[in-house]
């Protein structure tokens, strides 16, 4: 083909895609445009500093360093608008559209159970039977610590069922991948433990994609078809969630529309995304307004009327609590003062997102990002809910003031610091003191030289002296209750800690280039 012609036909699509993005970002009323802008200008943390005003969308996710977001509201059992922000791809410049796909990771679940709880209205399976009736390419190995018990697909669609293995790291496009099988048993190049019996079934919550992928491997060998072609046939396509699949890694020719993923700090994931063999935990690749038409038909149905791929019986036992616990058959259920949603969180590698839909009224949200942090979402959720006047569910920002103390005085708090298993430490980053926990360094605000908190954790820290003055230790505060003192870490050769706590300490102090204490950081375990 000619260089020139070439060059305007490129030109020409480019256009057309822009155009073909703001036509899609504005086609609204008046009156839906003024809530996403209501939306858009309010969000704020969990506190309000000072003087500080509330943020709109774009400072909060350049605070957050957040490439792309994507996001989809729901009033009165319908999606009432949809918009995209950033970018889907920083490096090539490709915008973030309400059409660009997302892989965030556990919502996986929910519409894996869609299926699970498909099969037993057909019959074909019972939710309350030994998973190994049903099982014939694998079959779960029992042992002592089930206790005689078997396990049930209800059990593990709630998180009931005492298996191992939370979560999937995923795995690079380019690299070797497992079969579900090698998952399941831990053969390489998995990178998880074999999915075993942590305890007795049915005795306590306890979240295992583990126990997830099991169920992906049933419904493979009770259909006799591929998962992501069953699903797409029997749930993703009848539900309206056309352009969404389980397919890993993505067709081809739907790589162009999934968004490029990228860490907390803003890099890039290697090679754009990871893949998911475990595709009924983390697998489901789709769009905001896609994932609506699942929450819709779930309300809907909820309320009595026909869903499009389960009976009312179905969907009210998919959205009730099992056993009072705090899941469903597939989702985690919330009470906010008698208001109930039903909600899932998810995380993959350089992806997150967040779903609810009300149980009553018809309302909903639903958020994806190519960031594995988190953080802004519950902020925009906030927003969405006061905008939409959400019962019992807004929370106001607290407004604190703080003041400035002295790096003499912060450098007196640096250190490690443990409660029960958890573990937290200040120290120096970008020369700026910080509060570390749960792989996050977060800002430290001082309302006194001894007394701190952080906007993204809810406890009030105070720190505690000997009769020397020395610190050795904080205690902890949470809405005016009290909590177990953090300890201050001075001899670390005498703890005895999980394996992976003392991973994560070793890291910490990698980075912080404390090799002198590493070096001392011999634990017994």
């Amino acid at each position: 083909m000619n260089y020139k012609h070439s060059k305007k036909i490129f030109l020409f699509v480019s256009i057309w895609m822009v155009l073909n993005y703001l036509y899609a970002q504005t086609s609204y009323t008046s009156e839906t445009l003024d809530k996403i802008k209501e939306v858009e200008n309010h969000i704020t943390g969990r506190l309000l500093l000072n003087d500080e005003r509330p943020s709109t969308i774009l400072e909060r996710m350049k605070k957050y360093k957040v490439k792309g977001m994507s996001i989809a509201v729901i009033h009165d059992y319908k999606i009432a608008w949809a918009k995209a922000y950033g970018w889907a791809d920083e490096a090539e410049k490709k915008p973030m559209t309400t059409e660009t796909l997302f892989e965030p990771g556990s919502i996986s679940k929910s519409l894996n159970a869609v299926g699970i709880l498909k099969l037993a209205q057909e019959k074909k399976i019972d939710l309350n039977t030994d998973i190994n009736t049903y099982l014939t390419s694998w079959k779960f190995p029992y042992d002592s610590l089930s206790r005689g018990k078997k396990i049930t697909l209800a059990q593990i669609l709630s998180h009931n069922a005492g298996l191992t293995v939370h979560g999937f790291p995923g795995h690079d496009i380019n690299g070797p991948i497992p079969t579900v099988l090698e998952v399941l048993d831990g053969i390489k190049p998995s990178f998880t433990p074999a999915v075993r019996s942590a305890y007795e079934p049915g005795l306590q919550f306890e979240y295992s994609g583990g126990g997830t992928t099991i169920s992906q491997v049933l419904l493979t060998d009770v259909t006799k078809q591929n998962y992501d072609e069953w699903m797409y046939d029997h749930i993703l396509k009848p539900i309206g969630m056309e352009t969404s699949f389980y397919s890993q890694p993505p067709p081809k020719e739907k790589q162009h529309f999934c968004a490029s993923a990228y860490s907390g700090d803003g890099t890039p994931i290697s090679n754009k995304f990871h893949v998911y063999p475990e595709q009924a935990a983390a697998g489901l690749w789709m769009t905001p307004s896609d994932l609506c038409q699942y929450i819709i038909d779930m309300q809907l149905a909820y309320q009595g009327k026909p869903s499009k791929v389960l009976s009312p019986e179905m969907v009210k036992l998919h959205l009730t609590p099992y056993n009072d616990g705090p899941t469903s058959l597939g989702s985690f259920i919330v009470d906010n003062n008698g208001e109930k949603y039903f909600e899932h969180g998810a995380r993959n590698d350089g992806f997150c997102g967040d779903f609810y839909g009300s149980l009553e009224g018809g309302n909903g949200v639903v958020i994806f990002l190519n960031s594995d942090d988190g953080t802004i979402i519950s902020e925009v959720i906030n927003s969405v809910a006061k905008a939409y006047q959400w019962k019992n569910f807004y929370h106001e920002p607290l407004r604190k003031k703080s003041i400035k103390v002295a790096d003499k005085v912060l450098k007196s708090y640096e250190g490690l610091y443990l409660y029960d298993q958890t573990w937290s430490a200040i120290g120096k980053k970008d020369n700026k003191y910080h509060f570390y926990t749960n792989g996050r360094y977060v800002n430290m605000y001082f309302s006194t030289p001894t007394c701190f908190f952080n906007e993204e954790f809810p406890a009030v820290k105070t720190f505690i002296k000997d009769s020397k003055g020395n610190i050795i230790g904080y205690a902890r505060n949470v809405d005016g209750k009290e909590f177990p003192n953090a300890i201050r870490i001075t001899n670390p050769d005498t703890l005895r800690l999980e394996n992976n706590v003392i991973t994560e300490i070793g890291w910490y102090m990698l980075e912080q280039k404390n090799t002198k204490r590493l070096y001392r950081f011999q634990v017994e375990v």
